[in-house]
């Protein structure tokens, strides 16, 4: 009778063992799929709030640059045509920016557009006539000279400046 209560007890205790191991099992299932849950969630939000900066560029030939959202904020700085801009935020008709420095300011909506641009950002970068180091040198820029993208080759740019000269530059050289 002994052995039979025991052979009972044994089961009972393999039975028992079994569900703890499995209710421990599902709980660091549960833990895991909480955790990559919530770097899923941290990764969308890091990434859909860069893929929503949108790139702009000024399409005008001189835009001001002000301190907040209106004509009532202060100008702090004069920006040129096809000067790029990452948008961060809308406001009624401004758009608050960053550009290629990490500046920010406020822009008039009306006076940007979507358009394909690039601006130096090294000091004395050479203008070339073709796509390649091999081409003559058809003029220098300093930092800061935008451009608007007239076509691509591999890591070359062709592009325009607003006063009409045209040129090839590195793609290492422009943000």
């Amino acid at each position: 009778m002994k052995n039979s209560i025991d052979f009972w007890f044994n089961d009972r205790s393999i039975v028992e063992c079994k569900k703890t191991v499995l209710i421990k099992s599902e709980r660091a299932s549960s833990l895991k799929m909480k955790h990559c849950s919530l770097m899923i969630t941290i990764l969308l939000l890091l990434f859909s709030s860069a893929a929503w900066a949108e790139r702009l560029a000024v399409a005008v030939s001189v835009a001001n640059v002000r301190s907040g959202p209106g004509e009532n904020y202060d100008i702090l700085w004069e920006i040129e045509k096809y000067h790029p801009l990452n948008i961060i935020k809308k406001s009624g008709q401004w758009y608050h920016f960053r550009d290629f420095e990490g500046d920010e300011g406020w822009i008039y909506k009306p006076l940007v557009r979507n358009i394909s641009s690039f601006i130096t950002k090294k000091e004395n970068c050479n203008i070339r006539s073709g796509p390649g180091t091999g081409f003559a040198i058809v003029f220098t820029v300093e930092k800061g000279i935008p451009f608007m993208v007239i076509k691509r080759k591999g890591s070359w740019i062709y592009g325009q400046h607003a006063d009409g000269d045209k040129g090839w530059i590195h793609k290492s050289l422009v943000w």
